[in-house]
């Protein structure tokens, strides 16, 4: 265990992978980038797995195997992933700059400060104050 209780589990075989055509496996990718990214569901806090197989006419099991194959990570890190992508944008926004860090999580779709804390470090090594000030340093201009 490290920082933030971030783990290195490594990816486990999805159970259902197997049993998954290549064309199956392609449709599901993007119909679940479609949905969770172009749509940017990955902003509700409250969208899970179950609601994203739901929508997409199928169960879970073949999420979970189609974002292990297709993206390399789990449903979760997936989300989480684009959720960081999202904070970093609005943390480097200055019309956000007046934000607490805990809004600015709530913002990109994490439902407390801790789940925002553990996905930012796990996705860039960093705090997202860490990360908020050495952007704001990579944007002062610079005198010779």
């Amino acid at each position: 265990m490290g920082k933030y209780n971030i783990s290195d589990g490594g990816i486990k075989e999805a159970a259902y992978r197997a049993q998954m055509s290549r064309a199956k496996t392609a449709e599901l990718k993007g119909r679940i980038t479609s949905l969770l990214i172009k749509r940017k569901k990955y902003l509700d806090k409250d969208y899970s797995a179950r609601r994203l197989a739901d929508e997409l006419g199928t169960n879970t099991r073949y999420v979970s195997a189609a974002v292990s194959v297709c993206f390399g990570m789990n449903y979760t890190s997936l989300v989480n992933k684009y959720r960081v992508e999202r904070a970093k944008v609005v943390l480097t926004d200055r019309k956000h700059e007046g934000l607490k860090m805990e809004d600015v999580g709530l913002m990109a779709g994490f439902a407390n400060r801790q789940s925002f804390y553990a996905a930012f470090y796990k996705f860039t090594g960093m705090t997202p104050r860490q990360y908020k000030k050495q952007a704001a340093q990579a944007d002062e201009p610079k005198c010779k």
